[in-house]
């Protein structure tokens, strides 16, 4: 058995191939056929946008971009609590609720929702807003697109296409806990091998640097 025959094998024991009767006509080209009346996801689609969503997240990652990662699924906080403590980036302490979240945040002012404090954090935009569950986030999108942010989310068959043309690297799947679990998974390892990757250039540069100082110190003398 392949590799890729592995990997397919995974993702299909997410249920993350399994869409929903109301399936919209752009997302048709994700689509392998159905069964019961339900949309069956194509899984070597799936994963092909997986890899380039974790691709375009690399190479900000070696931009040192920032990254914004959106939840509202409780579902899905202890995975993403996880996934962002290990890659060392914010996510918001709340459900999206207050229109206008990524224009307010970046100001050092406090907002009340439901009786939970938000502390909007950080200073800057991001370069990437990542969402998990995109049944309820369509004013994000709208509002991430019209700041001119790149958006990598999961996506399903029911989403409006003017919310799915607004998303740079769609990644079409259910969003179970399953897939959310390897999707957050595989961005993890993204971060942390170009983490480290880029942590080895540095000690790399500064060995060199160290090695040239010598050098020249010996030459002097």
């Amino acid at each position: 058995m392949t590799i890729h025959s592995l990997v397919i094998q995974k993702l299909l024991s997410t249920n993350a191939h399994l869409g929903r009767r109301l399936v919209e006509h752009h997302f048709k080209v994700y689509t392998y056929g159905f069964r019961n009346g339900c949309a069956i996801i194509d899984s070597d689609k799936t994963l092909i946008c997986m890899r380039n969503a974790c691709d375009f997240m690399a190479s900000l990652i070696r931009l040192k971009g920032r990254f914004f990662f959106a939840n509202t699924n409780p579902l899905f906080d202890e995975i993403v609590e996880q996934m962002t403590k290990k890659i060392g980036y914010f996510t918001p302490d709340a459900p999206w609720k207050l229109s206008g979240f990524l224009t307010n945040s970046y100001s050092p002012k406090k907002f009340r929702s439901r009786n939970r404090k938000i502390r909007f954090s950080p200073s800057q935009p991001p370069d990437c807003v990542v969402i998990l569950d995109t049944e309820r986030k369509s004013s994000l999108i709208h509002e991430a697109y019209r700041m001119h942010i790149p958006i990598v989310s999961i996506v399903d068959p029911s989403m409006p296409l003017d919310a799915f043309k607004k998303i740079a690297y769609p990644v079409p799947a259910k969003d179970s806990v399953e897939f959310v679990y390897l999707f957050c998974n595989m961005i993890t390892k993204t971060f942390l091998y170009e983490q480290k990757k880029m942590g080895l250039e540095r000690i790399e540069d500064v060995t060199t640097g160290e090695l040239a100082v010598q050098k020249a110190e010996k030459d002097e003398n």
